[in-house]
């Protein structure tokens, strides 16, 4: 962009709450059934049907708010949000509006890696409930179908104040954003299946400036990567079009990754378009401070105050702290390990190098090919000096996918660390007068080949010997 314009960038991210059943319903949420399975008289809009408020979405949406320092209000409305689209069976959402049940609030978040990555806040204005629409689902053979079980998934939508100024600080924020709704247990993330999924209001204006230019929506992206490439290019369309003497039109646009471009898709309602009024059918919601405080006083950790914790209080790198809080189930296995009388540090890097590479993750669940408890026993039988650090990796591909202790392993795969002293010297006085010119090498000085010596030792041992016996060996041979 270029220097003499500022990008001023809001975003509206609504988060499917991972509740059983809908919000006004009992009809479950469960994704991917066959269309219109998941339905009944209430999501369906039918004259008559009533709805009735899910008292389990209530608790998620006010733990999402209060995580993100929102200030939670005693009394909220719903109200009926007007407006005509193919999958809104009643031809109005029930949302919230003027009176919500929060306000307030803010996302932390970085941007940028490792020693350049800086840390900035932007501000919510409100999260808010409502209820999901169906789906239009468009077949290769050119029929289409409206799938009207996503119709009443309970939704809270984080609606955020125009803090953020570039496409990364906005990525930055969605991914920080979505850490916090996973380790709350609240949200999947997943932006493929539209779980997660973001509407950004953009605009530009001369750097300097407070004021703020018209706004354009971009609507519904499904990955970090593409709000980043559609905000850029939209920044680009609105800068290209001032300085061409147009003019911003206010609307709402979607983004094509085959064109790398913005295109039109409809002209952008204003509140007055959708004809809000208090939901009749629903009494206001009271959220009594009894309730807000025994909520406030079951909320996990959030990922960020585990990594800082991690680091300060487990010795954690920075790199490892990130790496261990990217998905709840991980951070959990990797304390646990930690919490079983071994050295936090060396837990941390087993999992990252050999572990993780065969955990799968599914939403806010995750399939580990071990236990914490089999870890630290290989773990120990390598700090004992029963293993050597390469039988380590290799007990370990033993032992995934079943339940057998590592220890009985070792017996049973005839796996034990060689330290014997005198078979060590054996070993290593074979390998030496094998390799004659490398050792008059080391003995003039080249003490590089040393690292050679030993991973012939190594070789010779299959990797059994023990390695400090080996190292201490083989310097006392070759200085003789």
């Amino acid at each position: 962009m270029s220097g003499s314009w500022e990008a001023v960038i809001g975003l509206e991210v609504h988060a499917q709450l991972l509740t059983r059943t809908k919000l006004f319903c009992a009809c479950a949420t469960s994704f991917g059934a066959p269309p219109n399975t998941h339905v009944c008289p209430t999501c369906l809009g039918l004259p008559g049907a009533l709805p009735v408020l899910n008292a389990e979405a209530v608790r998620m949406a006010v733990r999402t708010a209060l995580a993100l320092g929102c200030t939670i209000q005693e009394t909220s409305r719903f109200a009926r949000k007007n407006y005509f689209y193919p999958d809104l069976p009643k031809g109005y959402q029930v949302s919230q509006y003027d009176e919500p049940f929060s306000q307030g609030g803010f996302v932390e978040f970085e941007v940028g890696e490792g020693d350049d990555a800086v840390t900035k806040r932007a501000r919510l204005t409100r999260i808010h409930m409502e209820e999901d629409a169906g789906k239009n689902l468009h077949e290769l053979g050119g029929g289409s179908v409206v799938d009207l079980n996503r119709a009443g998934t309970p939704l809270v939508e984080i609606v955020g104040e125009p803090d953020l100024r570039t496409p990364a600080e906005a990525a930055g924020y969605l991914r920080a954003l979505r850490d916090v709704l996973v380790f709350l247990g609240v949200n999947d993330g997943n932006l493929e299946e539209g779980s997660f999924r973001c509407d950004a209001n953009v605009s530009i204006r001369p750097a300097g400036s407070d004021k703020l230019g018209t706004r354009v929506e971009l609507k519904n992206i499904n990955s970090f990567r593409f709000v980043e490439k559609a905000l850029a290019g939209e920044i680009a369309r609105q800068q290209d079009v001032l300085e061409s003497g147009g003019r911003i039109v206010q609307e709402t646009r979607g983004w094509d990754e085959k064109t790398s471009s913005t295109f039109s898709l409809r002209s952008k309602e204003t509140a007055q378009d959708y004809r809000y009024f208090p939901e009749p059918d629903l009494p206001p919601l009271r959220l009594d401070e009894a309730f807000v405080a025994t909520l406030r006083a079951s909320l996990a950790e959030t990922p960020r105050a585990k990594r800082e914790r991690f680091v300060s209080e487990l010795g954690l790198s920075p790199y490892a702290a990130q790496v261990l809080t990217q998905h709840p189930r991980v951070a959990s296995f990797f304390e646990e390990a930690a919490t079983l009388n071994l050295e936090a540090v060396t837990v941390a890097n087993f999992i990252q190098s050999e572990v993780l590479r065969d955990v799968t993750t599914r939403g806010v669940e995750a399939d580990f090919p071990v236990t914490p408890v089999q870890i630290v026993e290989i773990l120990k039988l390598a700090s004992q000096g029963k293993i050597s650090g390469k039988q380590a990796k290799e007990l370990y591909a033993k032992a995934k996918g079943t339940s057998a202790s590592p220890a009985a392993l070792v017996a049973e795969l005839g796996m034990s660390q060689v330290s014997d002293p005198a078979a060590i010297e054996a070993a290593c006085a074979k390998v030496i007068a094998d390799n004659a010119k490398q050792a008059e090498q080391y003995r003039a000085g080249k003490t590089g080949v040393f690292g050679f010596f030993v991973g012939q030792v190594m070789k010779a041992t299959k990797g059994s010997a023990n390695p400090q016996l080996v190292n201490e060996t083989l310097k006392r041979l070759l200085g003789g």
